[in-house]
């Protein structure tokens, strides 16, 4: 016969396996998910707060650059936007520039946009990217400068 302490004992060890039985199970569940996420456009359907960071004119003046940027993605390849950026501590002349742009998610979370500043003077950026945290993040390089962006969902 079984004192009672011993089957106390017996009886928390068998819940404590039970525990870590399910939240093993929870876990592999979730990894597999993490693992088999297909992203398209509307993966990133909504607005971002982006914070810009990085050096203007690589190579070149290397001058240093920052700023924000408050971004809407419709869900079918199209972008608006409103920037406020900062070189070398100068402002800008209009304190909200606005934008617009085309852009593209791979399933595999990767994708590409070009964004037209018409207030810049310059070229269309062109920027790559990766949506990360299952779309509630979006992590940017501008390509042929040293600026990345990082942005999270607003909305």
């Amino acid at each position: 016969m079984q004192s009672k302490s011993l089957r106390t004992v017996i009886a928390m060890s068998l819940i404590g396996c039970g525990l870590a039985v399910v939240t093993a199970s929870a876990r592999a569940d979730d990894d597999r998910d993490d693992k088999s996420q297909v992203c398209t456009n509307e993966t990133i359907e909504g607005t971002y707060g982006f914070t810009i960071e990085g050096l203007l004119g690589v190579p070149g003046p290397n001058l240093p650059l920052r700023g924000v940027v408050l971004q809407h993605y419709d869900g079918d390849g199209n972008i608006t936007q409103v920037d406020h950026v900062v070189v070398n501590g100068t402002p800008p002349a209009q304190a909200w520039r606005p934008g617009t742009g085309v852009y593209s998610v791979n399933p595999d979370c990767t994708g590409k946009a070009t964004l037209n500043i018409p207030s810049s003077g310059g070229p269309p950026l062109v920027v790559y990217f990766v949506v990360a945290k299952g779309g509630r993040e979006i992590r940017q390089v501008v390509e042929g400068n040293a600026i990345i962006v990082t942005g999270d969902k607003v909305d």
